[in-house]
């Protein structure tokens, strides 16, 4: 009896994993980092390394503002959020359906065009010029842009256009977003909702040949 009390009563084994000890990650980025339903937070599963990696750091500098990020990664060393970065980004896990689409055709239309040629007349870069054709991303650096969340995007677009969310100089993302009209954030990130994935979902190895007449973008995120 003695045995089976103190049987029940031990603790589970602790495993000594990265897996384990990212299970706080997980708790808001969903199982596995594949992003819950709610729309506030992405999914980190299989994002390049280089890019997750930069956004520990973000946080942990003050680029990115969000306390409870901020008191996980703040005692962390550089070493250990790259360890991290790199366990989440070799997870190749399925991406969930695209979600409905809640605005009008004339709306997805913009969001699109917006996307796939941007807006030349005013030198706005289309998101496939550094986001990959496919728009999943450019290792190592560069995340994909489906399989999230409209309101996410929406959130992280509008945080780049007040300057709630920074990157490495020249913050390449934020000089695009405030080029960007609060209905046209709407609209790209509405597209890129109703988007499924491709049969490959890994990130691209290397950056799309530029269309005639762009200009290459310098992005201090993305060396």
């Amino acid at each position: 009896m003695l045995a089976a009390t103190a049987s029940q009563a031990a603790p589970p084994p602790f495993e000594d994993t990265i897996a384990q000890r990212t299970q706080a990650c997980t708790a808001c980025h969903g199982k596995e980092g594949r992003a819950a339903s709610d729309g506030y937070y992405p999914r980190i599963a299989g994002k390049p390394a280089g890019y997750l990696y930069n956004q520990l750091l973000n946080f942990r500098e003050g680029r990115r503002h969000y306390g409870l990020m901020v008191q996980m990664v703040d005692p962390l060393s550089d070493a250990y959020l790259l360890e991290i970065a790199q366990y989440f980004s070799q997870l190749d896990l399925p991406y969930p359906a695209p979600q409905p689409s809640k605005v009008t055709a004339e709306v997805l239309r913009r969001g699109q065009t917006l996307v796939q040629q941007g807006d030349p007349m005013r030198n706005v870069p289309a998101c496939v010029q550094c986001h990959g054709t496919a728009l999943t991303g450019v290792a190592p650096h560069i995340p994909g842009l489906l399989g999230l969340p409209r309101d996410y995007l929406n959130a992280q677009l509008g945080a780049w256009r007040t300057g709630q969310r920074r990157a490495h100089a020249p913050d390449c993302m934020g000089t695009v977003a405030r080029q960007l009209s609060p209905d046209e954030v709407n609209a790209a990130a509405s597209w890129l909702a109703t988007q499924p994935l491709p049969a490959n979902t890994h990130p691209a190895t290397t950056l799309p040949a530029l269309p005639p007449g762009a200009q290459a973008i310098a992005c201090g995120s993305a060396p």
